[in-house]
């Protein structure tokens, strides 16, 4: 699937209708299993506002890169984390990570989401993070009508206002995490 169709700027009018935010829509069903392991790392968030849950950068984390017009996020993980939640899956699932790409720079991490956008938009930065970004995970299963291919923005927020998705904020530092 297009990683493009998966990412929005955008508000959520529901938690701030003035704020524009970076989106990432992750399918706990979906067909890519680092897509499924980052899926698992969202149970260590820690809630901050009420219904909102922040995750520990050393956990899950984000970083952003400009190539022109371009704006890509990658999801970051500790390659010990995942193997740590991953002893209880399927023995597959760890096969999956010894696959992952290594973040090139912290090789004890691994990347498992890619998205990017044509975008002129530029997150904020702020004590030597950027800007957030915000986490829509749901479960297609959930919405049987929707039929084949990607959620749009509207869906999952949709989705999120029937509480049938979760959001996620993850800090995005601009160095990897200690």
């Amino acid at each position: 699937m297009d990683g493009s169709a998966r990412m929005w700027i955008s508000a959520i009018p529901s938690l701030d209708p003035d704020s524009r935010e970076v989106i990432l829509d992750l399918d706990h069903t979906s067909d890519d299993p680092a897509e499924r392991m980052a899926c698992l790392l969202l149970n260590r968030g820690h809630e901050g506002e009420p219904g909102v849950f922040h995750l520990l950068p050393e956990d899950l984390s984000a970083r952003y890169e400009r190539t022109g017009n371009r704006l890509s996020v990658s999801l970051l993980a500790r390659r010990d984390v995942l193997a740590q939640d991953l002893t209880a899956r399927p023995a597959a699932s760890g096969a999956h990570l010894d696959r992952l790409p290594r973040d090139p720079l912290d090789d004890g991490r691994v990347v498992l989401v890619r998205r990017e956008t044509v975008t002129d938009f530029v997150p904020a930065e702020r004590d030597g993070f950027q800007q957030p970004v915000v986490l829509i995970d749901h479960n297609v299963a959930h919405d049987a009508d929707r039929g084949d291919g990607p959620v749009s923005l509207a869906e999952l927020l949709g989705l999120f206002e029937k509480q049938e998705a979760g959001v996620v904020v993850v800090a995005a530092p601009k160095a990897p995490p200690a």
